[in-house]
């Protein structure tokens, strides 16, 4: 979805903006003591976003294959190689480890479009928040974690790796990008940068990741469909739907100034008509793609600009704490 920008209300720097704007790097850094309450992992609590028969039961680590060798008193019978037995006329076992860590990309959208917000948040504050709280919980599940954070004209990658310090790279790549933002910036929409950075995750992410994207959705279309789709076939991929509630409802305020950085439009919004189409519009829209990822097994979560960002995920993905 194209989403609007309503540049007279957003301060034009980070410094001294009004909190919401921007996000920063205590408020980042604090969220690695509420990253609990929820998981990535297979066994979900039964009200959990992940669970049930229309949503992907995400994988858990799993087990490599090692070697074959002779069989020993003890070996499971179930791991005995057949065809290996027939061959060497001497029962054989298939040996595996346990897959110790998983790779987890979280592609991070900061573009103009995400500079947007009415209530709490800009999405671009909510979007950094939710990448945040998901880089200190994959950590803390022992797994790795990488980012591919991205605005209109670049896009910054860090490797997965389980460790603070790249946690810390992840934040600090996101605060940049996000600082930069400013409706005074003349920064030029470009929704093709979407699919720029699917495209590269598909390079990086082989099988058995999770690919966690974060974002409005803006410059989403049928190649990016196709790309999720060959994503998904080997990967677990979860959709953080970024919105704010100004996009699902227009109030009726008067007359209102919209623009995208490059142009600017006036809308009355007191008009009815006008209301019921734009409400209409949003929900078509939000729910044909959240029907094209469900049939693809890639849950969709959506996160609010207007509320906290743990308890929204706390509340999809795992359970309410005390």
């Amino acid at each position: 979805m194209n989403t609007a920008l309503l540049g007279d209300q957003l301060p034009t720097a980070a410094t001294g903006a009004p909190q919401g704007v921007h996000a920063g790097l205590r408020e980042l850094v604090t969220l690695r003591f509420l990253a609990r309450g929820f998981s990535f992992l297979p066994r979900q609590p039964v009200h959990s976003l992940l669970a049930g028969r229309h949503a992907s039961r995400l994988r858990g680590r799993g087990l490599n294959f090692e070697e074959i060798r002779r069989y020993q008193p003890g070996d499971d019978i179930r791991q005995i190689d057949w065809k290996a037995t027939m061959r060497l006329r001497k029962t054989q076992s298939r040996v595996y480890t346990e897959e110790r860590e998983r790779s987890v990309f979280l592609l991070v959208d900061q573009r103009i479009s995400m500079f947007f917000g009415s209530v709490k948040n800009t999405k671009s504050v909510t979007a950094a928040q939710a990448a945040a709280l998901a880089a200190w919980r994959v950590i803390e599940q022992k797994d790795r974690v990488g980012a591919m954070v991205f605005n209109d004209s670049q896009i910054v990658e860090v490797r997965p790796r389980r460790s603070h310090s790249t946690v810390m790279r992840i934040l600090d790549a996101i605060l940049k990008l996000n600082h930069e933002l400013s409706v005074q910036a003349g920064t030029r929409a470009n929704p093709a940068r979407f699919n720029e950075v699917l495209r590269r995750c598909e390079q990086q992410a082989k099988h058995d990741a999770l690919v966690c994207i974060i974002s409005d959705g803006t410059g989403n279309d049928d190649e990016s469909r196709k790309i999720l789709t060959r994503m998904a076939r080997h990967n677990d991929v979860l959709f953080a739907f970024v919105h704010d509630p100004l996009e699902a409802e227009l109030p009726a305020a008067g007359p209102l100034v919209f623009g995208d950085g490059a142009r600017q439009l006036e809308v009355d919004t007191n008009r009815r008509g006008l209301r019921e189409r734009y409400r209409t519009a949003f929900a078509e829209q939000r729910a044909a793609g959240r029907r094209f990822l469900l049939h693809r097994e890639t849950p969709v979560l959506p996160l609010s600009t207007a509320e906290d960002v743990p308890t929204q995920v706390r509340r999809m993905l795992g359970v309410r704490l005390r």
